[in-house]
């Protein structure tokens, strides 16, 4: 289905495209960036916030913790400094990549199991179905936040995967 090399692309996109957001978000100001443009999770801070601790929830389970909401707690609002949230980013995306760097095709294979931090019934899905779902998850809403920023007069840069360097 996926290979570790596609992995390693995809965590590179992950890194260019997060670095295109921050840039053009630098433009703007806090009020701005925190202001509701009727998105799902309303703003571009809170949008780029819920990434960030997704990638993190994501990437527990892909490194085996069977219950990392324990750990990791999702928050909307945390960080809520965007010079925190640069840093934060940057950070996950070198996690992401070192992830995948040290991946082999081998690893794909099999089940995850976690348990929801709401204790509810245990979840199996195959290892390469949440792969697949941690960068899809990724490309979703970043594709919500670039929208955002075009609308608030930002310029992030395209997102087609030919023009990855």
């Amino acid at each position: 289905m996926i290979s570790a090399e596609y992995c390693r692309l995809m965590a590179r996109y992950n890194t260019w495209q997060n670095a295109s957001l921050v840039t053009a978000a630098d433009g703007l100001t806090n009020e701005d960036r925190w202001k509701d443009r009727g998105a799902f999770f309303q703003s571009i801070a809170a949008t780029l916030n819920h990434l960030y601790w997704a990638d993190a929830l994501i990437l527990e389970r892909l490194k085996g913790n069977k219950r990392p909401e324990e750990t990791i707690k999702h928050s909307l609002t945390n960080p809520s400094d965007w010079d925190s949230f640069k840093a934060l980013r940057m950070q996950r995306n070198e996690e992401i990549e070192e992830w995948s760097t040290l991946l082999l095709d081998a690893d794909l294979n099999g089940t995850l199991v976690w348990y929801p931090g709401d204790g509810s019934t245990r979840v199996e899905k195959p290892k390469t179905l949440c792969v697949i779902q941690l960068f899809n998850h990724q490309t979703h809403h970043r594709g919500q936040v670039h929208a955002m920023l075009t609308a608030a007069g930002a310029e992030p840069e395209p997102t087609d995967l030919h023009m990855l360097a």
